[in-house]
């Protein structure tokens, strides 16, 4: 689900937190974005299949639309989760489509995706077919206007269709409040030193979907909030995803905090460091992912 993140801190995935995105996905793509939306989608794996056999459908769908595919989070989980359907995925960068092509090759499953790059911002979007459900996971809240966005998905849908959209409540925690032992509470310092970055690039991260689906001419069918807690022992991949959010994170905090704060950041960040994130046996992936299952009104 993807759904930064990105990246200059803001989540994916398709996740596009300051890390993902979720990967979404209506950010400009780097390596390092690819990277953590791979990461939120292999830590995660439990909760995005979770959430597919949640999805309140009639019928299998034989036709998904993957809005802010990123690097395929979500669009693999789904073709896991309904072997019988195919997947256009659509996102605005040409490198993350390239990856997700890649994936599919290799997992023999090629003849099952359609890849389409296009800018969902723009008011004409390019031919989808008429789906039975349309996915849209850590991407819409990166739409500069997301109340067009949600008309063109009721457009989209079949009759009958289900659209789901899936967010995460903020950018993940990672470690503990006590922690680093010299400047406790650091990482919330430094999420709080990218409150107004975000407030004006991403307003409608965090947003209560229910209303806009509303306006926008769906039912919402039914809603859901999962608790994220993955711990880092589990998974060496928590700690580099870890690492590549904080980064991004200091990339835009950096101004407000205080020098001890910064200089302890970096001694995380410092991978020659005895102290560094990577590591820290105490981490832990720490947020909430909601999902709105909804039908054309």
């Amino acid at each position: 689900m993807t759904h930064t993140p990105q990246h200059s801190p803001h989540h994916g995935h398709g996740g596009h937190h300051p890390g993902h995105s979720h990967g979404a996905h209506q950010a400009r793509s780097d390596g390092g974005q690819a990277e953590i939306l791979d990461l939120d989608a292999e830590v995660l794996a439990e909760h995005i299949a979770s959430i597919t056999a949640w999805l309140p459908l009639k019928d299998q769908p034989r036709h998904i639309v993957d809005l802010g595919c990123g690097t395929g989070a979500g669009t693999f989980a789904l073709l896991e989760r309904f072997p019988d359907a195919h997947i256009t995925a659509v996102d605005t960068s040409a490198e993350h489509l390239k990856l997700l092509r890649g994936k599919a090759c290799a997992r023999g499953i090629q003849e099952r995706v359609r890849t389409v790059q296009a800018d969902l911002d723009h008011d004409d979007w390019p031919d989808l077919g008429q789906p039975d459900l349309v996915w849209a996971s850590a991407s819409m809240h990166h739409m500069a206007n997301p109340e067009r966005a949600l008309r063109n998905v009721r457009e989209l849908l079949a009759p009958g269709g289900l659209f789901a959209v899936v967010e995460l409540a903020g950018v993940p925690r990672f470690l503990p409040a006590h922690a680093p032992e010299n400047r406790p509470g650091l990482e919330e310092r430094a999420h709080a030193a990218t409150n107004s970055f975000h407030a004006e690039r991403v307003p409608h991260r965090g947003a209560d979907w229910g209303p806009m689906l509303a306006v926008a001419g769906f039912t919402v069918e039914d809603d859901r909030t999962l608790t994220v807690s993955v711990a880092g022992a589990r998974s060496e991949a928590v700690g580099r995803y870890a690492y590549g959010i904080l980064q991004r994170i200091r990339s835009v905090a950096a101004p407000a905090l205080s020098p001890e704060d910064l200089t302890a950041l970096d001694e995380l960040l410092d991978t020659s460091s005895p102290n560094s994130l990577l590591l820290r046996e105490d981490l832990s992936v720490r947020t909430e992912r909601t999902v709105w299952a909804a039908r054309r009104a």
